[in-house]
């Protein structure tokens, strides 16, 4: 009687038994490789005014709001990316209101329905409004995010929440995002919840720098630094925002800055290699006046490539100009029209971001 054996793969123990054709070796199943490179997506500012067009054109018969439509014309762009981060800058408000708009914010949720629905799978949240509704607020904010299944960082329900590293996946790569306000308008933090927002007091970004070791600790291999600040309506960055900046890129836990809070678009520059997107404008707003710059905005796009040692970089540096159209009583954020795109294209380049390989593309 012949005898068969077969080798347990990982125990090299020899089996025998009695047949007369030997069973070929199975091998053990092969982790994927893995991801070599992704695509992240990141837009401007979104705050609802009310009473405007904005809203008007969202709302329903039945009194409930549909936003959809705003961010339709975009979609395909933000959805194209393996990763698509927004900037949700306002509480929302519970479903049926009541609603506010400027100076104290409490808006619409179906916006986070749109924003889901657009692509998005990520936002930052800490901004001068994080408090405008409250701590009930800033919890209803994070629980209809949840809800719409988009991750979040900058403000938290509970200190443990705030410790724990916002990761998320974006074609196999995992990624990490710190966010940062200057200012709450004023609004003191609450007592015993002073870790519900991430506080930046410009230039002084120890406390962004301390999560974004925390997300490299925890396995992020690249991590994003969403930075609220300094002063409005204005397109060159102040020196403590720059000074802000710089000190986040120098470190070697932080790999893109994306700015917000100005509401018009500011430079993207590359610093020793690295890429930080000043002011990406309001990608959804409505102020008073018409037809003022509060109405460009940018798709700031970039690839992220694994080098030989291991680390991604950016390898392909893209904006995308785009403009808020009012059309009667219909809002949309489209592809700019080739006035806005070359007057967003000009300030996009003050700080030297295209001659290092920054691309203005039209889609």
């Amino acid at each position: 009687m012949a005898c068969r054996r077969t080798w347990l793969v990982g125990v090299a123990v020899l089996l025998t038994s009695c047949t007369e054709d030997p069973e070929p070796v199975v091998a053990p199943p092969t982790a994927p490789p893995p991801a070599e490179s992704f695509t992240l997506v990141a837009t401007g500012d979104v705050l609802i005014h009310q009473d405007r067009a904005l809203t008007a054109g969202a709302e329903q018969p039945d009194g409930s709001y549909d936003f959809s439509g705003v961010l339709e014309p975009v979609a395909p762009l933000i959805g194209a990316a393996d990763l698509a981060i927004c900037h949700l800058e306002t509480p929302v408000a519970p479903r049926g209101g009541p609603y506010r708009g400027y100076p104290s914010f409490a808006v619409q949720p179906e916006i986070v329905d749109a924003l889901a629905d657009a692509g998005y799978d990520l936002c930052s949240t800490a901004s001068n409004h994080s408090l405008d509704d409250g701590t009930e607020g800033l919890v209803r904010t994070l629980d209809i995010l949840d809800a719409a299944g988009i991750a979040h960082a900058g403000t938290y329900r509970s200190e443990a929440e705030s410790l724990d590293p916002t990761l998320v996946d974006a074609g196999g790569v995992t990624v990490g995002l710190v966010a940062g306000t200057f200012s709450l308008n004023g609004v003191p933090l609450p007592a015993r919840r002073e870790w519900s927002v991430d506080v930046a007091p410009v230039p002084d970004v120890g406390g962004m720098l301390a999560a974004a070791g925390r997300a490299r600790a925890a396995g992020a291999e690249v991590v994003v630094a969403s930075l609220h600040c300094c002063a409005e309506y204005r397109h060159d960055p102040t020196d403590a925002q720059v000074a802000a900046v710089q000190a986040l890129l120098a470190s070697p836990d932080v790999d893109l800055v994306l700015g917000h809070h100005a509401h018009v678009v500011q430079p993207i520059e590359q610093i020793a290699g690295e890429w930080v997107a000043y002011g990406l404008g309001n990608h959804i707003a409505e102020h008073a006046t018409r037809g003022h710059r509060t109405e460009d905005s940018v798709a700031a796009r970039f690839a992220f490539t694994r080098g030989d040692d291991g680390r991604f970089t950016v390898t392909t540096a893209e904006a995308v100009p785009l403009a808020i159209e009012f059309g009667g009583e219909r809002v949309t954020v489209q592809p700019a029209d080739p006035e806005t795109y070359a007057r967003v294209a000009e300030v996009l380049a003050r700080r030297g971001g295209v001659a290092a390989g920054l691309q203005v593309v039209a889609h």
